[in-house]
């Protein structure tokens, strides 16, 4: 029963981490791009200020990868060793997600926020340094390996039954 629980939020949160980054695909970062300098620098400090909160860190971001880790644990012997290669493969996919996030997205967010205050700063020169299309390509890719971790978890739901 404790597995199954564990199965189900690291389902859920795997899912909920996908969609974050699935919406600034098609959303987020799409309207962004339509806006001004101005508002796009203003508008992405904004997001990315409220985006470093319990929910989204310990709900998704970094809760996957432990629910995913608690569950492959739990799934070492027995009839649920069928879901461990599932398991095995979301945590590594969810993991790449984080350091794709550490190493291209973290260091271009906090160059944008360090820019200071967009009625104060070159906003032309903010957003050119930003590297829009550096960040949304990471992000795509950020968006398969999620979505596939996430695919994979569900796969693990199913098998040992």
């Amino acid at each position: 029963m404790t597995r199954d629980v564990l199965l189900v939020l690291a389902t859920a949160s795997t899912g909920l981490s996908a969609g974050v980054f699935l919406l600034y695909a098609h959303t987020v970062m799409p309207g962004l791009r339509r806006t001004d300098d101005r508002t796009f620098v203003g508008a992405f400090q904004a997001m990315d200020r409220a985006i470093i909160n319990p929910v989204f860190l310990l709900g998704s971001f970094f809760g996957a990868p432990l629910l995913l880790a608690a569950g492959a644990a739990l799934s070492l012997s027995g009839p649920e060793q069928d879901a461990l290669p599932w398991l095995l493969a979301a945590l590594v996919l969810h993991l790449v997600v984080v350091a794709i996030t550490v190493a291209v997205h973290l260091p271009l967010n906090d160059r944008l926020k360090a820019a200071g205050d967009p009625a104060a700063i070159d906003v032309v020169a903010a957003r050119a340094e930003f590297a829009e299309a550096r960040w949304v390509r990471a992000n795509n890719v950020r968006v398969v390996l999620d979505v596939a971790a996430f695919v994979a978890t569900c796969v693990a739901l199913l098998a040992g039954r």
